[in-house]
């Protein structure tokens, strides 16, 4: 690769890496695992580089190399689901349902979180694409690699398992948008 496309490159890469990083961390939940997962994405970003025509193209590759991997890296036998805590797991509605000070909007977000780390890979990934990243159906299918109907029923299904493990009684349920809201502020379908 010539020096023009290597300094390319290092700028894309530079100018994304955080972004990236935000995402890569969404889906995998660990910031060091992250980090490996976007270096991994970047190293083949760069190798596939001369391809690549444009930035934006270049970052939904990135994104879709962010993905794919870190679902192959789920669903590798050694994976280990385990996740290092501090706090018990499960927090319970009781706690859900206190008062609206600091320590219980940490406790519903640490349970949103955790409740977020037990979807499928491919679930998660939809979900932090299509809401965290901000991004269109189609764009969220393009990084997942599927159809747009394909994202829309991991979305669906991720929503109600999430609405299942939450409880509609405990009032995290509504912390999540409902299917039929889903029109960007110019009234489009995102």
């Amino acid at each position: 690769m010539g020096t023009d496309r290597r300094a390319e490159f290092t700028d894309f890469a530079a100018a994304r890496q955080q972004s990236l990083l935000r995402a890569a961390y969404l889906m995998v939940g660990e910031q060091t695992l992250a980090q490996d997962l976007v270096q991994e994405a970047l190293t083949k970003t760069y190798v596939a580089w001369p391809r690549l025509r444009r930035t934006e193209a270049a970052e939904a590759y990135t994104r879709r190399a962010i993905t794919t991997t870190a679902i192959s890296w789920f669903r590798r036998k050694s994976w280990s689901h385990e996740r290092v805590s501090e706090a018990p797991e499960d927090l319970g509605p009781a706690r859900a349902q206190g008062h609206d000070d600091h320590a219980d909007g940490v406790a519903r977000r640490d349970w949103l979180w955790a409740a977020l780390h037990r979807l499928p890979p491919r679930q998660r990934a939809a979900v932090v694409l299509r809401y965290y990243e901000d991004l269109t159906e189609a764009q969220t299918a393009e990084a997942l690699g599927c159809a747009v109907g394909t994202v829309k029923s991991q979305v669906n299904a991720a929503f109600k398992t999430l609405r299942a493990d939450l409880g509609e009684s405990a009032g995290l349920a509504s912390l999540l948008p409902h299917l039929d809201d889903q029109t960007d502020r110019t009234g489009a379908t995102r």
